[in-house]
């Protein structure tokens, strides 16, 4: 059973198979961002009531949770396309974990760089200050709620898209790991380890973890 689910993995991927990959990622990257995306999505509701009827404030939140997803449904579609790509080329095993140590322990130093980027800072800084960001980039209507919540989730995603990439390493469908990713990503946004000192911290362990992986591999 094991190597006939293992044939399947590997075979060459038709249509169908994409589109399954792409709704596995809609629906993983979604259950991942929501416990991190709450804050921002129930002060916007808040905002939205206090300016617009309710029907048509639970409008604008709708909205605004739409182009947050859109945000991370298109992550989902460079990041399935990525995966087909990873296992033609043999860098995926069969179970979706990389194969390749050089591949795992520079995806693995290259978060940690990530995390002490000024790219990282900027996009965290949105990401944990949801008042501000509702004051600063406010837009009316369902329109504008759209494009608050498109923009808000690729502010999410410039913060974790690296991080998220470690599902290629520790495995795409691992569940404890996808909770633990999940986890970090939370704390980054609500509890020190988003600080700039824990984001020291987490990036040097991840570029010190990604070397001894690469030096081993080698």
């Amino acid at each position: 059973m094991i190597a006939a689910a293992s044939t399947m993995e590997m075979r060459p991927r038709d249509m169908g198979d994409l589109v399954l990959l792409f709704v596995m990622w809609v629906v993983m990257m979604v259950a991942m961002m929501v416990p991190s995306a709450t804050p921002a999505v129930l002060l916007y509701a808040a905002v939205a009531r206090r300016l617009a009827p309710s029907r048509v404030g639970a409008l604008w939140t709708a909205a605004f949770v739409s182009g947050y997803a859109l945000a991370w449904s298109t992550f989902s579609v460079v990041a399935a396309l990525l995966q087909v790509w990873l296992e033609h080329a043999a860098v995926l095993s069969p179970t979706m974990v990389s194969a390749s140590p050089v591949f795992g322990g520079i995806l693995i130093a290259g978060a940690g760089l990530y995390q002490l980027s000024p790219a990282k800072d900027v996009c965290l800084r949105h990401c944990r200050a949801p008042l501000h960001f509702v004051a600063e980039y406010w837009r009316p209507g369902a329109g504008g709620a759209l494009y608050m919540g498109l923009l808000h989730g690729a502010y999410c995603v410039g913060c974790c898209w690296l991080l998220m990439g470690l599902l290629f390493v520790v495995g795409v469908m691992n569940l404890f790991w996808v909770a633990a990713i999940a986890a970090f990503i939370l704390l980054e946004k609500i509890a020190f380890v988003g600080s700039r000192i824990g984001r020291f911290v987490s990036g040097c362990c991840l570029i010190a973890l990604g070397a001894v992986i690469l030096v081993a591999g080698v």
